[in-house]
């Protein structure tokens, strides 16, 4: 395990633990933050613990050419009344996801210090916000990181009407020329859209460009 400091590196990715922690401390700087995406890392980490960075593998990615739309997610998108937009609202978008609820968390790993480390990134042009509104209201959502190569690393998401985030990330990837979408690490949901698991090396050869 490697504690790191105030200088702005960090270990070789394979040396992750198996279910790829790599690194603990440090802080969510700019730089920082930037390397790791780039070095295909991420922080997680629950509010009373200290800064975790992770570094999976096998790595849960999308390729847009692989994304499945149902046809019943075909009807629902030609036939609901949702706007759809790009970074209008980033804190808005990534307040929503730490105040969502989900299934067998207790609590949120974006934390206020993560709000605002991210909206950071967002301000630099580092990352991205989607939005979904019904009648001018904020319904749905997800974030991410732009690495300005072709990957774009996926963070969260939230719904709070039906179909609202999944939406918003099918209409994202088919307006989008992304090689890849990093999800990191696997759900159902993202699943049954079309990701799947590459090995790590396989997916940082993608962040080379």
């Amino acid at each position: 395990m490697h504690l790191l400091d105030q200088n702005i590196i960090f270990p070789n990715v394979q040396e992750a633990d198996e279910e790829g922690l790599l690194a603990i401390g440090g802080d969510l700087s700019l730089e920082r933050l930037i390397l790791a995406y780039k070095s295909g890392i991420f922080p997680w980490f629950n509010e009373d613990e200290v800064i975790l960075w992770w570094s999976p593998d096998p790595r849960f990615v999308l390729f847009p050419k692989d994304l499945k739309v149902s046809k019943s997610m075909k009807r629902f998108l030609k036939k609901c009344d949702y706007e759809i937009t790009i970074n209008k609202n980033f804190r808005s978008v990534i307040t929503a996801c730490a105040e969502a609820k989900r299934e067998g968390q207790g609590g949120t790993w974006i934390t206020n210090n993560m709000i605002d480390a991210y909206c950071n990134l967002h301000e630099q042009g580092h990352a991205k916000s989607v939005e979904v509104y019904k009648k001018n209201e904020l319904v749905g959502g997800f974030y991410g990181i732009d690495l300005n190569n072709g990957v774009f690393c996926g963070e969260s998401m939230f719904a709070k009407e039906s179909n609202a985030s999944k939406a918003a990330f099918i209409t994202f990837i088919q307006n989008t020329d992304y090689k890849l979408i990093d999800c990191q690490v696997y759900t159902n949901h993202l699943e049954s859209l079309g990701a799947k698991d590459i090995l790590r090396a396989q997916f940082l050869s993608y962040l080379k460009g």
